[in-house]
């Protein structure tokens, strides 16, 4: 499988997302996952799951070392102390040591961003996670957090799919030398009815699905982690390693993005970027 350096710590490309999964839903798709070969899970402490996504680890029988495990503090939380607890307690319900990227679920501007950073690197100096980052943050806010935290953000989470160019946030995180993980990869199912991935999909024997998270997972420092809860999708959702998008398949898929696709936005949302 593909993986992504995130400041010389490999991530799968491919990883299985949990909102909202929770109970024996969620233990067992995550079981299922890892003894399936999927090796990146994603969960957060607003999830509620964390308790229900370690379970589902330690039963896979996976060691520690092998597979990628991501969480996530809630933007209410972002005062260093307020976050630093979080981690604790987000490591107590997940049973582990240590998770191996920890991100700030949505930025918060009541908070000084240089106080955040400042403790995500206390974060990692304490060895409770191996690399830091953010999630749902924009190119300003990207750049800032960037120059903050000297260099030593990893990744941006945001909402990325054929119909979200995010091409504003893309152009900033290469510059600032992080990678993205795609959530809401398929739309919650949407792709399907996109008439060029369905040709797409029909000229290579895949479906629409499997073309959207090859089509993700192609494009250079990006990882996908679709959400699925029926252990069918997840041998469907990982074969898409043996087959390759063509170049004008790319910018025909590339093209139906705008920013106008975007579907998820609360309240409590930043001035998102146009494109």
């Amino acid at each position: 499988m593909k993986t992504l350096s995130l400041n010389g710590i490999d991530m799968p490309a491919l990883g299985l997302g949990t909102w909202p999964l929770s109970g024996a839903q969620c233990r067992d798709i995550v079981r299922a996952a890892l003894e399936s070969g999927w090796a990146h899970v994603d969960t957060a402490a607003m999830y509620d799951n964390e308790k229900d996504v370690g379970a589902g680890l330690r039963a896979s029988g996976r060691p520690r070392d092998g597979y990628f495990l991501t969480t996530k503090v809630w933007h209410d939380q972002l005062d260093p102390e307020r976050m630093i607890k979080s981690c604790e307690d987000s490591l107590d319900r997940l049973g582990l040591e240590h998770v191996d990227l920890f991100l700030i679920h949505w930025p918060n501007s009541h908070v000084p961003l240089k106080e955040q950073m400042e403790a995500l690197l206390e974060l990692r100096a304490r060895g409770w996670t191996r690399a830091i980052g953010v999630s749902n943050f924009t190119a300003a806010l990207v750049r800032q957090a960037q120059d903050l935290a000297g260099g030593a953000l990893s990744l941006n989470q945001v909402e990325y799919h054929p119909q979200l160019s995010q091409k504003t946030v893309r152009a900033a995180l290469d510059d600032a030398g992080m990678a993205l993980t795609a959530y809401s990869p398929i739309q919650r199912g949407a792709v399907r009815e996109q008439q060029v991935i369905r040709d797409i999909a029909k000229h290579h024997g895949k479906s629409e699905v499997q073309v959207t998270l090859r089509w993700l997972v192609q494009q250079d420092n990006v990882a996908a982690i679709p959400k699925t809860g029926n252990p069918a999708r997840l041998a469907e959702n990982a074969a898409i390693f043996d087959f390759e998008l063509s170049e004008e398949e790319m910018d025909a898929i590339f093209a139906l993005g705008s920013g106008d696709g975007r579907r998820v936005d609360p309240d409590f949302a930043p001035d998102w970027d146009d494109e």
